[in-house]
């Protein structure tokens, strides 16, 4: 069955959390896709930041109704290329995250090595990483959370388009998008999707094989809705959520 993006009317759903911090903004209609292609069980986020990737996993997860476990992973002190910040951050989060996800998600102020014991290996469908964006730290992250990969698992690189010193996701991405099915969403500084479990699920198969055409429609569709929530989220760190009427209707009809 060929892809169709009509079936996932979530991809037109407001964004609930929506921080001054931009560089995610136009990925969060594709991350409420990929949740509902995927359906993960389990999810974590290595660099949490502000919290608007995690916050969209988590929305995305309330809105499709799955019963799923998230981690967000960080210190929340910041570093060389995020800038450093205090405490501040993740107390505006909590206050956003917890009464809304705190049933099923966890913000977790350790260290990424810190957190890998927690999980089994094999737990893990959907992990993002979003750290430390040298060579050296996203390899790292990269190959110590694989062993925790499910069959399924994919694993979502940022910044893979940002070439400048002290960046090198590029790198990581020129590697291992030869071995694991994977594509580049290249706008909003690169997002790359790397399919690393045995078993990819047929509706994320079906995406990442999209002809480049398509995969070019959907990143230009990616630009309209992120220009889309800009206006209606504005920069206030919150918006009123919630699927169009239009679009929860057709999501009502597929989903049942």
């Amino acid at each position: 069955m060929a892809f169709e993006l009509l079936n996932h009317p979530i991809v037109f759903s407001r964004p609930e959390r929506w921080s001054r911090v931009t560089a995610w903004h136009l990925h969060i209609p594709f991350a409420f896709l990929l949740v509902d292609l995927l359906r993960p069980k389990r999810v974590v986020e290595l660099g949490v930041h502000s919290g608007d990737s995690y916050c969209a996993f988590c929305q995305a997860i309330v809105e499709i109704g799955l019963s799923s476990e998230c981690f967000g992973i960080d210190h929340w002190r910041g570093d060389g290329q995020a800038g450093g910040y205090g405490s501040q951050v993740l107390e505006d989060l909590r206050r956003h995250h917890d009464p809304r996800y705190g049933s099923f998600s966890q913000l977790l102020p350790i260290l990424f090595e810190e957190a890998l014991p927690r999980f089994k290996e094999r737990s893990l469908d959907l992990l993002h990483i979003d750290g430390l964006h040298t060579y050296e730290a996203v390899r790292r992250d990269f190959q110590s959370w694989l062993p925790r990969m499910s069959e399924q698992g994919v694993i979502l690189l940022h910044d893979v388009e940002v070439r400048r010193e002290g960046f090198g996701v590029w790198k990581l991405w020129e590697e291992v998008s030869k071995l694991y099915p994977a594509r580049l969403l290249r706008n909003c500084f690169g997002l790359g999707v790397v399919a690393v479990g045995e078993r990819v699920e047929p509706a994320v198969q079906e995406l990442l094989e999209l002809p480049e055409k398509q995969w070019q429609a959907l990143e230009g569709l990616w630009e309209v809705l992120g220009q889309a929530n800009e206006r209606r989220c504005g920069t206030s760190g919150e918006s009123d959520g919630g699927l169009p009427s239009w679009a929860l209707r057709l999501f009502r009809r597929r989903a049942g």
